[in-house]
């Protein structure tokens, strides 16, 4: 397995066969994580990606965390792609209603919608529902899944203007799994089921437009945050997680994913002609994977959903035996 800087992604031959040259995008939370991965990937593929988030140089985030939104633009641009930089807030529907504004005066076109705000930082564990305090919760049900509908609100009329606009929603979990498993928080767990959710039920509306709308969960995503919670990195989270004198990161880390692996297989998805035939699914990126045959970064190929579902039945089942 080879290692990977995490500073720019590696070239990656199946884009110059999915390639969206012509298309815009807008990803909705593309600052950090799965969000800034996947605007790079749809960068890369040539497609014009406006970057929207709260963190800005001069409004840093509340999670603690400096990554900025123009960052990520500065990062596409450094790749000799086209991004555009937005700062919303996108559970203020006047922000959100401004850039698509933008996005229809400069391009007359919105072809894919990716929804990836995520709220997860806000989560509380431990605790009954009835015992939580309430107005913290719902600032993960309002960050996740309010700013979902705000901005599908917003932006569906211009995506459905052509026949082709695709829609899609990140969320956390496989249909199967989430239908058998409670994520030990109300406000988690009816965030992402209800992510889901909104695919299936903007997948039926938009097919009149003859567009699709699909929900895609990573597995278990090594994004930034993530690698410093653990006190890894990029070179040596697999030899930590193996390393049975730390506690973290755990041993099932070595399931994790990059959250490149989302982006290339959402490029690949994005790119399919015959894409509609997914139109209200929950998908994952190792089955995409699968089905376009692509590898995340390290060439490997995590498949963390049926890792866990392997680790149930059988407590010594190996991370590395589902790469």
């Amino acid at each position: 397995m080879t290692s990977y800087n995490g500073s720019a992604a590696p070239g990656f031959a199946p884009f110059a066969h999915h390639s969206l040259s012509g298309k815009v995008a807008l990803v909705a939370g593309a600052t950090r994580g799965a969000g800034r991965a996947i605007a790079r990937d749809l960068a890369r593929a040539d497609a014009f990606v406006y970057c929207t988030g709260r963190s800005t140089s001069t409004r840093p985030s509340d999670y603690g965390r400096d990554e900025t939104i123009e960052g990520t633009a500065e990062l596409i641009r450094a790749e000799g792609g086209h991004a555009e930089a937005v700062v919303c807030d996108h559970l203020q529907p006047s922000m959100i209603d401004e850039v698509i504004r933008r996005i229809e005066e400069q391009h007359e076109r919105l072809d894919i919608l990716v929804n990836d705000i995520g709220g997860e930082a806000y989560v509380s564990w431990g605790e009954k529902f009835w015992g939580t305090d309430f107005e913290s919760g719902m600032r993960l049900v309002n960050a996740g899944l309010m700013t979902h509908l705000n901005t599908a609100h917003a932006a569906l009329p211009l995506l459905t203007r052509r026949p082709g606009g695709l829609h899609i929603e990140i969320t956390d979990g496989t249909y199967e799994f989430n239908a058998s498993h409670y994520r030990e928080s109300i406000y988690l767990d009816l965030t992402k089921t209800g992510v889901s959710r909104l695919a299936f039920g903007l997948g039926h509306e938009l097919a009149e437009s003859v567009c699709t709308a699909v929900a895609i969960t990573p597995g278990w995503l090594r994004s930034e945050m993530m690698l410093d919670l653990f006190d890894t990195s990029e070179q040596s989270w697999l030899e930590d997680s193996l390393d049975p004198t730390r506690e973290l990161p755990p041993a099932d880390f070595a399931i994790s994913e990059t959250p490149h692996f989302l982006g290339r297989t959402l490029v690949a998805l994005a790119s399919d002609p015959d894409r509609h035939r997914f139109n209200t699914r929950t998908l994952n990126s190792c089955e995409l994977g699968d089905l376009y045959d692509i590898d995340d970064i390290d060439g490997s190929r995590p498949d963390s959903w049926t890792f866990m579902t392997a680790k149930e039945a059988d407590s010594g089942a190996d991370a590395r035996d589902f790469r």
